[in-house]
Parts: structure tokens; C-alpha cells; sequence
């Protein structure tokens, strides 16, 4: 990490403390004054790495705009949109820096100013989207803000070990906090706690809405259809989770005026003054939003109803309607310009800048949110703190989430549904035959295995604990075993044959233990992997390690990764992996749980024509490029030309080579699909899992 990187990241450390104190392994501190350096009193001594920040004349309360109008210590909700304006207003302010060093210097002197969380995000942002601090990685977001990750009560224990401790003492402070301190036996939902509390599926959800917002100016390649897609995607983890503890699939919240079964409270805190955010009771019913605390204009339930029946009224007309009062088309036909599902997802999320009448068709899924996260005190009568589903670091975290989704998700079902079926010629692919599949894990095959690791992170990068040591969060989540994945195709075109691999995940049965009907399933695959290949004529045995996997991001870098710096050596395997952005589902819940007795799952493997799947791409800066099945390229256009999920996106064409077809094993009769069943296993022990120093991608061993 250059020495512009470590003043520019050190920014995001300890955000509700004053600019001044130290922070980082090197103690560095921001010096805003023009008399002598500043000193700063700890309990811990030693020299500070003062970094002097020049007086800026032309940096006034009035160049931060709408960015001072969110109070310091209160949350800010992206789901809000004067909270969107006040980020927007910082944001285009530091976009417009010279350099990364002009950047600092500017953000050094707003960080003391604005709302801690809507500083934090603004720089995430400007590093994320500024082509010249493309390689500056950013660190987990669990580091900047733990007191979202982590109860206050183990925090609150961890001070106390630190006061205690003498100052001398070098070795960590360690807070071990486990999947189940949620878990009760009386709440059936919290069976999964240890999955909707996951720290990276959280930290992945921020920081896919940093990469996609809404309002910020941001118009990237199938934004709309990838905010359906990627969450469509977390609903299909979500219940494949819940079938295998013995729940039923996630049910949707369609009907607003009747109470919420499942309260949810998080144990969290806002901010580092211990304010808890709000809890919601079993059966809470959502109401009229009334509240003048939080920069939002009132809304009602009845609102959001009209705004449900406008979009919905689209999708079976078949258009929108724009804000001229002309028809818009929700066509799938790319030559047209926008596909349909685009022009929904902007509408729906809702993007005012993008949607083609925010107006007429509102703001649905933002304020569903909200509503939600106020539904304990919807009018500010006992003044408490919004709720966890008010901010997209911690959403997730809430049950009703996946139910708010379910719903997001079955509108745009419904218009996926009004599109006619796959052709024979889009699903097959003539001269290419898939002729085996198999998993191998460690020496056995087609069996994972999932259980448990820990992770480890500074606790102390997000708060002032005054230790002279470092005080680790110790968490422990689900995890696999790594894989690799065998397919054997023969390529009977006799020429060499360019293809695109791809891959999916569905359990065999349903609630009742049943084998599901193409239609009952199709929501439920799940897709892994997504790659290019060439094969040569002949027999070709493809072998593709789990930790590729296009969906996901491999590495989740902290403070300490960051100052440890970038390797040397430039193409390095090991360099690679700081040329990513971060975005992606993590790898750690790749795979579903399973049984301990083991859970039967199937594996789709199809095999399409890279001609047909390629998309040209202009930009000449392909970084950022892990994860693309969620998160697309950020410079570029999102490398798949189908639509996502296919060929699961639509209802089945009614007969494959001359048989009706019923489930998806029916449409590996074409020769270039295979299903495979395989089992996933649990086991409730930590995970020996051995290091490997390998960095083949994508293995591919011919025979003619």
C-alpha cells in the first residue's frame, strides 16, 4: 500500500472518532491545524505519523451541499432518498479531486463535518468508481463498522478486558462470537440465524449496493436486471438453507396490512454510544410512515399499494408508461434497446435518475423497507431508532427481508412469466455432447462436506478501545471443504469449439420429500460457476476448482492484508488477487449446508455456443472482473449476453425431443446438459481445510 492508499484508508478506520487520533499498526493521525502538531492523549503512548492537511480555502459548509443535512451518530439509510442526495453531493464532491492525495486532503477536512456512515460510504464509493484508485482495495466493512456485526455486549466485555489488561501486553484481546447467539428453541427461524447473520453475507450486501446505487449517477450495463437477478439468487440460498434444518421455503409479504408474524431483534448498536437500533414484536403491523426525524417526506400503506397495483398493471399490459405519457415496451428484444426486466428493475428499486417515471410508479422497494424498519414506532411517539432494515449492511440480518424479497421477486416472475418459452435452438447446442459429471472433494466424489470456520478481524480498526494491543473478533460461520468440479464432453462438430460452462444447484426434494416439478424447482437453482472454455475435437475432461467460481469473491481483505501491501512482482498469482474489487457472494456460502445425514442435490451442467453468448467489450479497463455473475465488470458490459439465469428464467418449452417436459431432468436429454445427483453432508465440527498454493483456473485434458 502506497503512502497515498494508507492516508486515504486509514480515513475509514475508528469512523465516530475525531480525525486526530492515531489509527492503523503505524498510528497515523490527521493534522488540520496551521499552529504546531496536535497532541493527542490515549491511554496507549508512542509516537504519531502526523499527516499535515492543508488549509482549503474553497472547501466551505456550502461546497458539501445536502451532505451536512444527516445529523452525526444517526444511521444513514441509502433506502432514503435525501439520505441518496446528501451522499450524492459528497460523493460528486470528492469525484471532483485531482489525485488520490487531493482526495485525502479533502476528505480529511469533511470527515469531522458530515454523518460518520455517510462519510464512510462516499469514500468507498469515490475509491470504487475513481479509475485512478481503481487498484486501491478496500478493507471489509466488518472492520470499519464491528458494532453492526458483533452485540454490543461482547464489544462492552472486550473494554473491560482491555482496562484491565496491563499496558505492556501485546497479545490480542479476542471476542469469540458464534453462529447461535440468536438461537433459542422456541423461534423455529432462528435455525437459520447463523446464516442471515453470516458477517459476509451482510458485508456483501453493502457493498453490492456500493457498486450498484441508485441516484448516484451510476448507469451501469443491466443494472436493472441484475439487482433482480443477484437477489432472486440470495432467495434460492436462503430456502435451500431453510430446507435443510426442516423449515418451509420463505413466504412472501404481499399482504401489508396484516401483522408480521416474526419480530426481530438484532442486539446491535448504531453507533458506538451503545443506542440499540429498533426492535420489532411478533405480529407488529406496518403502518402510515408520520416520522419528522429522519428527512423524509410521510407516505402511507396506501401508497405503496398503488404503487405495487401501477407496476403490476405494467407487466401484463406489457408496457410502462413514461413521464410524456408515452408507452414504453417491456420487450426481452436487446435490438429494441433496454430489455424489459432493465426497464422494470430501474422502476422498481426505484432509480429515480433511471426509472421511466419515478413519479407514477414511486419508490416501492426503498420505502417497503423503510416502513418496515419503523413499523415498531411509525410516528416518532417513543422517538426510537430505526430498525436493521433501514440499512443494507444490516437488512439482511432480519427475517422479514427474505419475505419483502419473495414478494420483490414473484412481480418480477410474473413478467418473466409473460415471455414465451426457450426454443430448441436457444437451449441446444448440436455436435457438442456432455457425456459424464462428477464432484471430487478430498478423496471422496460426489459428496461435500460443510461445517464450520473461524474468521478473524480488528475489532479495534472500527473503535476506540485505547489498547495498546490488538482486540480480534473471532467469528465462526458455515463453510465447505474445497472442490473441484469433472465434466467430460465430447466435441463431435470436428473443429476446435469455443463454449461457455455453466453451472447450477437445486435440492432433489421439497418440503414434503417429494422430487419437484420443473416449475416448483425453478426458483430454486442456485448458480455456481459460469466460464469459458475451448474444446478440441474429440474427448475433452474440463476440471474447474470451487474457488473460481464466477459468483463469488475470494478475498475479503482487512486493515492489516491492506498495510501489508501489494506483492512486488506484477502478474503474480499473488498480485492477482489484490486486482479485484470485492464485490461477489462469499465464498464460504458457496455451498448450502446440507444434513448431517446428508442431503440429496442435483447439479445442472449446460453447455451453450460462445458466439451466441459473447458480448463485445470496449471498455480497455477490465478490472474488478471476480464475482461477475453478481456483480458484473465495472468497466464493462456484463459478459453474457443471455439473460440472467437462463435457462431457469422462464417457464419450460412444453416438449424436448419429442417428450413433455415435466422436470428439469427432462431437459438433459439434450445432449449438451447433464444433471448429476450428488449429496451435501454436515457436519457440526470445525473445518480442517489445507492450504494449497495452486493457482490453476480452468484445466482442460483432450483425447482424439
Amino acid at each position: 500500500m502506497n503512502q497515498t492508499e494508507r492516508n486515504l484508508l486509514m480515513l475509514l478506520e475508528m469512523p465516530y472518532e475525531d480525525v486526530s487520533r492515531p489509527r492503523g499498526r503505524d498510528r497515523v493521525g490527521y493534522d488540520l491545524t496551521t499552529a504546531k502538531p496536535l497532541r493527542v492523549t490515549t491511554r496507549v503512548s508512542g509516537p504519531v505519523n502526523w499527516v499535515t492537511v492543508p488549509e482549503r480555502p474553497d472547501l466551505t459548509l456550502q461546497s458539501l451541499g445536502r451532505a451536512t443535512t444527516i445529523r452525526k451518530g444517526d444511521v444513514f439509510s441509502f433506502f432514503v432518498q435525501q439520505h441518496r442526495r446528501a451522499a450524492r453531493d459528497l460523493c460528486q464532491l470528492f469525484m471532483k479531486s485531482k489525485d488520490g492525495d487531493d482526495l485525502m486532503q479533502i476528505a480529511a477536512r469533511c470527515k469531522d463535518k458530515v454523518n460518520e456512515g455517510l462519510f464512510n460510504y462516499a469514500l468507498c464509493f469515490t475509491i470504487v468508481h475513481r479509475k485512478d484508485l481503481r487498484r486501491t482495495r478496500l478493507p471489509t466493512v466488518v472492520e470499519m463498522f464491528p458494532n453492526k456485526f458483533v452485540p454490543m455486549e461482547a464489544l462492552t466485555k472486550a473494554q473491560v478486558e482491555v482496562n484491565r489488561a496491563p499496558l505492556d501486553q501485546t497479545e490480542p484481546v479476542i471476542i469469540d462470537h458464534g453462529p447461535d447467539f440468536a438461537t433459542t428453541t422456541i423461534k423455529a427461524e432462528h435455525r437459520v440465524s447463523y446464516w442471515r447473520e453470516d458477517y459476509g453475507l451482510n458485508s456483501h450486501h453493502w457493498h453490492w449496493h456500493l457498486v450498484y446505487p441508485i441516484e448516484m449517477g451510476v448507469n451501469r450495463d443491466r443494472k436493472g436486471e441484475l439487482f433482480f437477478y443477484m437477489h432472486s439468487q440470495m432467495l434460492a440460498r436462503y430456502d435451500m438453507e431453510r430446507l435443510s434444518v426442516g423449515l418451509n421455503r420463505v413466504v412472501k409479504l404481499d399482504n401489508w396490512r396484516a401483522p408480521i408474524d416474526d419480530g426481530y431483534f438484532s442486539k446491535l448498536t448504531v453507533n458506538n454510544s451503545g443506542r440499540a437500533w429498533g426492535t420489532r414484536q411478533d405480529d407488529t403491523v406496518m403502518q402510515d410512515f408520520r416520522r419528522n426525524d429522519f428527512g423524509l417526506e410521510s407516505f402511507t400503506v396506501t401508497d405503496l399499494e398503488q404503487w405495487r397495483s401501477r407496476i403490476l398493471a405494467a407487466i401484463h399490459q406489457g408496457f410502462m408508461v413514461n413521464r410524456e405519457g408515452e408507452r414504453v415496451p417491456l420487450s426481452d428484444d436487446v435490438t429494441s434497446g433496454k430489455r424489459g426486466i432493465d426497464i422494470l428493475g430501474d422502476s422498481f428499486e426505484a432509480d429515480a435518475d433511471l426509472s421511466v417515471n419515478s413519479q407514477f410508479y414511486g419508490d416501492l422497494h426503498n420505502l417497503l423497507h423503510v416502513a418496515i424498519a419503523f413499523s415498531h414506532d411509525p410516528d416518532f411517539a417513543h422517538k426510537e431508532e430505526v430498525g436493521v432494515m433501514g440499512e443494507s449492511a444490516t437488512a439482511m440480518r432480519d427475517p422479514v427481508f427474505y419475505r419483502l424479497h419473495r414478494f420483490v421477486d414473484d412481480v418480477f416472475q410474473q413478467y418473466k412469466l409473460t415471455l414465451p418459452p426457450y426454443s430448441m435452438d436457444d437451449l441446444s447446442l448440436p455436435g457438442v455432447v456432455v457425456e459424464r459429471v462428477g464432484l471430487r472433494q478430498g478423496d471422496q466424489t460426489d459428496i461435500l462436506v460443510t461445517g464450520w470456520s473461524d474468521r478473524e478481524f480488528e475489532a479495534n480498526r472500527g473503535i476506540d478501545f485505547a489498547a495498546g494491543m490488538p482486540v480480534m473478533l473471532r467469528l465462526r460461520h458455515i463453510d465447505h471443504l474445497p472442490f473441484n468440479y469433472h465434466i467430460m464432453v465430447n466435441n463431435q462438430t470436428g473443429a476446435d469449439k469455443q463454449v461457455t460452462v455453466r453451472i447450477f444447484l437445486a435440492p432433489r426434494r421439497n418440503e414434503r420429500g417429494e422430487e419437484m416439478s420443473f416449475m416448483d424447482q425453478r426458483l430454486l437453482w442456485a448458480e455456481m460457476d459460469k466460464f469459458t472454455v475451448s474444446l478440441k475435437s474429440g474427448s475433452n475432461h474440463i476440471e474447474r476448482m470451487s474457488k473460481d467460481s464466477s459468483v463469488t469473491n475470494p478475498n475479503e481483505f482487512t486493515f492489516r492484508d491492506l498495510e501489508e501491501g501489494r506483492p512486488a512482482e506484477p502478474g503474480t498469482s499473488e498480485n492477482s488477487e489484490f486486482d479485484f474489487c470485492g464485490c461477489g457472494w462469499p465464498q464460504h456460502l458457496l455451498v448450502p449446508r446440507g444434513k448431517p445425514e446428508g442431503m440429496a442435490y442435483q447439479l445442472f451442467v449446460m453447455i451453450t455456443d460462445f458466439e451466441k453468448d459473447k458480448v463485445e467489450q470496449t471498455a480497455s479497463d477490465r478490472r474488478c472482473a471476480n464475482g461477475v455473475s453478481f456483480c458484473g465488470i465495472l468497466d464493462g458490459k456484463y459478459p453474457d449476453k443471455r439473460p440472467m439465469g437462463f435457462p431457469f428464467d422462464r417457464r419450460p418449452p412444453p416438449r424436448v425431443m419429442d417428450s413433455d417436459l415435466t422436470k428439469a431432468a427432462d431437459l438433459a436429454l439434450l445432449d449438451n446438459i447433464f444433471l448429476h445427483n450428488i449429496t451435501i453432508r454436515f457436519t457440526d465440527d470445525v473445518l480442517q481445510k489445507e492450504t494449497t498454493t495452486t493457482t490453476t483456473t480452468t484445466t482442460i485434458t483432450t483425447t482424439t
